[in-house]
């Protein structure tokens, strides 16, 4: 193949999976993309510098007002009943407790609790309910929305933005936008209810005990950052190393057949030991670190309870506020400091959120290179399927430097059948990708049917044509979902005479359900030959005038090569056939050979008129020719 291979970027992005507002204790997830290739904490998606990108996700969420408002009013309601709570002990401390109320008056009060407890649980649950409801709706929608802008974008956008990246970004930074929408920004809505009502509440008890507690929070929170921000970087380290393990599993277990046919078990086992006791290590470091975290702060936030009840039973002892008014002090002051210590934690959350939002806008505002013109030019009907280069030189936007056509010029007829030979790298493929318009050539004109490509709908193009690519793909689908793929449309009785016609049914009758059969992943329960003979099915299926040819047997034994070649055969009736070709064997009866050099037509002719020129053709036919007899 001609096409250069995708850059090599980052294979994707970790999802910080931390949880646990108020402590910054949470572990980073990071993930195993392939055997031998994790995840990093390199690979993190970036922190945004300001929440500006935040504004997608919060667009895509607009669209639902009613469940904004009702997650809203739930929110408030809850957070008012939580700090309803310690007013209602307030009233029971001094009244019940001290033994001045009747039992009406203590039956009535906690009566009242319990219906604070009732609607706090009722509100709460309505809270995550719509909450989460709002966030894995917006997920859903920007993930839709980018799967159908990548599916716009032409195959140069996937050279220079690889595809693992890119589903690295449709899979762990939609999940980081899930947690923001679903999770971050109702703890952060929720806290700052809490803070500035408890704040409020706290001041209407005790002013002078709320101005001592205000210069007790920071002593809170400063342990809380300094800790959470080291816990997150060692939670990275040891999690990368987790994927490290897992991704050695996987590649060890591709390979079991070389591992154990050179005899390396003993070395696998002590290379996967070294690994676990290295994570092991990593792991007590991140133990060490919580466990410290936690002891500091535990006593902070209890030292500072006690010492606001030691002044408070004194208060009390003086006759100077009540029981209740300390009981409730306590209680709300807890809530306080941690609504405070909450939110040290969102920002960093928002501040990731943002950063997988821009990487995810990257994609949703791309481009694509290939589009229809304003006012496209119509096809003749019926299709003629004739081709046309014409002064065409063409590089790839990978490599600009190197051109792969330069002043390409050919005109194949309705119904013939042209086959292009060279070596590697001459420029055969790249014909295939400008035919079906996968790129426009710097220079030159390809046109089909006497109309230029670039003038032309590129949908419009590409349903005039029928590709067999060099290796069958198949979907992770069912037989008739694959074969369908040709013409979605198609009934069974199609579909059956395709795959007759393709030397496909014989197979596919003796599936366990047939048509319905799963394929397994990119149809690996098949066979190569199979799965081939399943692609010209599909293409047959296509019924297109212009017929492309990868070299569909190249990779086959010789039994599945016949059968292949036969259904081919029956393909290339009646249409225009570009073939690429590599044994020189299956092109013989072409009625054009043309011969690609470094991107120029060499020689073009018959099989017996280049093999009398004695040229590059002649050369690469005896080299196979001699190599198969002997």
């Amino acid at each position: 193949m001609d096409q250069p291979t995708s850059s090599n970027r980052d294979a994707g992005k970790p999802l910080d999976a931390e949880t646990g507002a108020g402590t910054g204790a949470g572990d980073a997830g990071s993930e195993v993309i392939s055997a031998g290739q994790t995840k990093s904490a390199q690979d993190e998606p970036p922190k945004a510098k300001s929440l500006g990108p935040l504004k997608m996700i919060f667009t895509a969420a607009a669209q639902y007002p009613t469940q904004i408002l009702l997650a809203f009013t739930a929110l408030v309601i809850s957070a008012g009943a939580t700090l309803a709570i310690p007013f209602s002990f307030k009233t029971i401390f001094d009244s019940a407790f001290a033994g001045g109320a009747n039992r009406t008056e203590i039956d009535g009060t906690f009566q009242f609790l319990l219906v604070i407890v009732l609607i706090m649980g009722v509100a709460t649950a309505l809270r995550f309910y719509f909450v989460s409801w709002i966030g894995e709706r917006v997920v859903a929608d920007i993930r839709q929305a980018v799967h159908s802008n990548l599916l716009r974008l032409a195959p140069g956008f996937y050279e220079e933005n690889s595809p693992k990246e890119i589903s690295s970004r449709m899979t762990s930074d939609t999940a980081i936008i899930e947690q923001v929408v679903g999770t971050t920004v109702s703890i952060a809505l929720r806290n700052t209810l809490m803070a500035i009502g408890g704040t409020a509440a706290l001041f209407y008890l005790q002013p002078q005990m709320t101005l001592g507690l205000m210069l007790v929070i920071p002593l809170v929170i400063i342990p809380i950052t300094l800790f959470g921000r080291r816990l997150r970087n060692i939670s990275r380290t040891s999690q990368d190393h987790v994927a490290t393990v897992g991704a050695m599993v996987t590649e060890v277990l591709a390979a079991m057949k070389v591992v154990q046919s050179f005899g390396q078990e003993s070395r696998e086992s002590a290379r996967f030991g070294d690994a676990v006791e290295e994570t092991f290590t990593i792991a007590k470091r991140r133990i060490l670190i919580r466990a410290a975290m936690t002891s500091v702060i535990i006593m902070l936030i209890f030292g500072a309870i006690t010492l606001l009840m030691w002044r408070g039973a004194i208060a009390v002892s003086d006759g100077t506020i009540s029981g209740g008014t300390i009981a409730a002090f306590v209680l709300i002051g807890g809530l306080v400091a941690g609504s405070f210590g909450a939110l040290t934690e969102v920002y960093g959350d928002l501040l990731r959120g943002a950063g997988a939002a821009s990487r995810l806008n990257e994609l949703l505002k791309a481009k694509p290179d290939i589009a229809p013109p304003a006012r496209p030019e119509k096809l003749p009907v019926p299709p003629r399927g004739s081709l046309s280069f014409r002064n065409v030189t063409f590089r790839y936007p990978t490599r600009p430097e190197t051109a792969a056509l330069t002043d390409f010029t050919l005109e194949v007829e309705p119904g013939e059948t042209v086959a292009i030979v060279g070596p590697s790298g001459a420029g055969k493929s790249t014909l295939f990708q400008l035919v079906e318009r996968f790129y426009d050539p710097q220079a030159g004109t390809v046109r089909l049917d006497g109309v230029p490509l670039t003038k032309a709908d590129p949908a419009d193009i590409r349903s005039r044509i029928a590709f067999v690519p060099q290796d069958g793909v198949l979907f992770s689908a069912n037989a008739r979902d694959n074969l369908r793929y040709g013409d979605w449309g198609a009934t069974d009785e199609q579909i059956w005479a395709a795959a007759r016609a393709a030397n496909a049914a014989e197979f596919l009758e003796a599936l366990p359900d047939g048509l319905d059969t799963f394929l397994g992943e990119s149809g690996t329960r098949l066979s190569g030959g199979q799965q081939q003979r399943l692609a010209i099915a599909r293409a047959l299926l296509r019924d297109a005038p212009i017929l492309l040819l990868d070299e569909a047997t190249s990779a086959l034994d010789a039994q599945s090569e016949q059968l292949v070649q036969q259904a081919l055969d029956r393909l290339m009736q009646d249409r225009t056939t570009l073939v690429i070709a590599h044994r020189l064997a299956t092109v013989r009866d072409a009625d054009r050979i043309i011969v690609l050099d470094n991107g120029r037509i060499a020689e073009q002719g018959t099989h017996d008129s280049l093999v009398k020129a004695d040229g590059i053709y002649a050369r690469l036919a005896n080299l196979q020719f001699t190599a198969a007899a002997g």
